[in-house]
């Protein structure tokens, strides 16, 4: 899944508002480009859309108004500022009418634009035609574009408000700096969305519950030690914690607050002694309690955080993740209390998996590889013979996945785009807008599994019908990217984004290129993404070292708006490489390939493969068989066992 999905085990995987309207199935074939996208029917309710969002615009111009405003900034953020977000802080898509995951939306007294990468760009037209908001595509390297924008837009003495409680303090340190320098004034205690959303949804009531052995290798009480060592070297008596994943980490604990990702909404606070975790009440049970209160860990309300940072030690010694926390909790801190700003230790320590954790992670990845083959030796049978759309594949590829032992929901919603759906990075059928699997092109699918002993996500591409000699080389060129990465040998320590020129390399050959990462961190029964280390054009830090133990996805793309798109991705763990020479270079790690499934070998155009690419597709494929096949019988079976002949 590239960077940028209520988490449960049933097959009702997802919850999400829907627009209003009649359900119908747009095929590929009947309908021309662009409106085979996950575009809204604009026929049957695109004026009932557009007419709720440009009331919803004047009435938060209304409130700007009142308060003296002329920008308002709405981030995809939340108290946390989690990836993906429950529903109570989806301001930003409810304001808006735009359902990718990340973007940002500035609203002025005159218009509004929506800023977003290019994942998106195709879905923000199509999404936004007729509201009144003008998309501005920015490129993947420059995010915060948008405060370039607002200091355009604004004049001196100006005013831009933004909510602080879901600003993130790195964001907000660099908004007022630029806006300082034009004379801009930034208000960020005010949430002027919230005066006009009267049915905004509360916090999620869901159970918290804990992560059981033998999956959870290391105890609760070895990681809050672990943590209090990192504290204690960076000479803190205090750690505050804000991010969901980190803190599920930490304890052991999990829930299902954000769609897909197995976390809760929650905030702890560390000192040398105990942790104080502040949440909803009744998400914990008595014995649930009784078990953290046992490893020196106190249920406190979740509104309770902002006061228990208020109310510190005047002395007091403070670690913040001044990236993973936001302005409101940071201007709660007493100005007397030193506040030491660096990565939260739990985040370089989740993203090291131990050796324990590693194997569980292959066991998940073969129950994760048999569901697929059970699902594609089905859908082989069943194309051409049985009616199949975009939302079939998601349903019946889930079902598989629910099938399997240790399984707990998906990892994120899956993608399955067909023809030029396949071209957007963040696809997602509707009921409402999906296309029929008919005809002859490429078929992009890209899923994945929560399993308490793993996380999957995996991309494939399949050939339906016959495939054109351009679609060839373009599945082609990204095969060569993925295996290119996928042998890499490179120093313990490297970089992350320094990598990903390698497989970038065969696309930029031929002039192509892809707009997002090539790759992001994957969490243990956690969040699909996660850091701190990633392979990407981003400007390299000291987090983003690869070490042993980190498990990143590998999955370079080429996409053609309004034809097809190509995506290949498996998931890699970093290992000590075996043949290396150890000495005075330094310890060398390589990727080993933790994901199963088959590579469809039809779309490959064999002139452009050379022998050593053949050799590793042939050597994956032996492996997929050799792991999959006790697992399979039948129609399954016989389906691995063609598709993973050596050519």
């Amino acid at each position: 899944m590239t960077n940028g999905r209520i988490f449960v085990a049933r097959l009702q995987f997802r919850r999400w508002v829907r627009p209003t309207g009649p359900r119908r199935s747009i095929s590929c074939n009947d309908l021309p480009w662009p409106t085979t996208l996950r575009q809204r029917s604009r026929k049957t309710f695109m004026d009932t859309r557009t007419s709720t969002i440009a009331l919803r615009l004047e009435q938060l111009r209304d409130q700007m108004r009142v308060q003296g405003v002329q920008a308002c900034l709405v981030p995809s953020a939340d108290p946390h500022l989690s990836e993906y977000l429950p529903q109570r802080w989806q301001a930003r898509q409810w304001l808006s009418g735009f359902t990718g995951s990340v973007a940002t939306l500035v609203v002025t007294l005159e218009g509004a634009a929506l800023f977003a990468d290019s994942r998106y760009w195709t879905q923000a037209d199509a999404e936004l035609a007729q509201t009144g908001i003008s998309v501005v595509k920015v490129a993947s390297a420059a995010p915060v574009f948008f405060i370039e924008w607002i200091c355009k837009h604004l004049g001196k003495g100006q005013t831009l408000a933004v909510d602080g409680q879901v600003l993130g303090l790195a964001l907000a340190q660099q908004l007022r700096g630029a806006l300082g320098a034009v004379g801009i004034v930034l208000r960020t205690d005010i949430d002027l969305v919230d005066a006009i959303w009267p049915e905004r949804p509360g916090l999620p009531p869901e159970p918290v519950y804990e992560h059981p052995a033998p999956q959870a290798c290391v105890s609760r009480a070895e990681k809050l030690a672990q943590v209090r060592q990192a504290m204690l070297r960076l000479g803190a008596g205090h750690h505050f914690i804000s991010s969901v994943d980190d803190v599920a980490w930490l304890l052991n604990l999990r829930g299902s607050d954000v769609e897909c990702n197995p976390v809760f909404i929650s905030h702890a606070l560390l000192d040398d002694r105990q942790a104080q975790l502040f949440l909803a009440p009744d998400k914990i049970d008595a014995g649930l309690q009784a078990r953290l209160e046992q490893d020196g860990v106190r249920l406190r309300p979740y509104a309770e955080a902002a006061a228990s940072l208020a109310a510190l030690p005047a002395d007091a010694c403070l670690l913040m993740d001044p990236r993973r926390v936001t302005l409101g909790l940071r201007e709660a801190v007493p100005a007397t209390v030193r506040v030491i700003e660096a990565i939260n230790p739990s985040t370089v320590a989740k993203s090291r998996k131990t050796s324990e954790e590693a194997e569980f992670v292959r066991q998940a990845m073969v129950q994760d590889g048999a569901a697929m083959c059970e699902f594609y030796a089905w859908f082989e049978q069943a194309l051409g013979h049985e009616r199949i759309t975009e939302l079939t594949v998601d349903e019946r590829l889930s079902a598989e996945r629910a099938k399997r032992p240790g399984f707990k929901g998906l990892s994120f919603a899956t993608i399955a785009g067909f023809k030029a759906n396949g071209a957007l990075p963040h696809y997602r059928a509707t009921p409402e807008a999906h296309a029929e699997i008919t005809g002859d092109s490429l078929l992009l699918i890209d899923s994945g599994g929560q399993y308490l002993g793993g996380t999957t996500d995996i991309t494939r591409v399949w050939a339906i019908g016959q495939v054109t000699p351009a679609q060839q080389r373009d599945y082609t060129l990204v095969l060569k990217g993925t295996i290119a990465l996928s042998r890499t040998c490179f120093p313990r320590g490297t970089l992350g984004p320094m990598l990903d020129a390698i497989a970038r390399a065969p696309m930029w050959a031929h002039g192509l290129d892809y707009g997002h990462g090539t790759g992001h961190g994957v969490g243990y029964f956690l969040n699909v993404h996660e850091g701190p280390q990633n392979i990407s054009k981003a400007i390299p830090e000291a987090h983003m070292a690869m070490e042993p133990g980190m498990i990143t996805s590998i999955e370079p793309g080429i996409y053609r708006p309004g034809q097809w798109g190509v995506r290949i991705e498996n998931l890699v763990l970093n290992v000590p490489h075996a043949t290396a020479e150890q000495g005075q270079f330094g310890e060398m790690l390589a990727f080993e390939t933790l994901t199963l499934c088959p590579i469809d070998t039809r779309p490959i155009a064999m002139d452009l493969m050379r022998p050593d690419e053949i050799d590793w597709l042939n050597c994956y494929h032996a492996i997929v068989r050799q792991r999959l096949a006790p697992l399979l019988s039948g129609a399954a079976l016989d389906w691995l066992m063609r598709r993973t002949e050596a050519i």
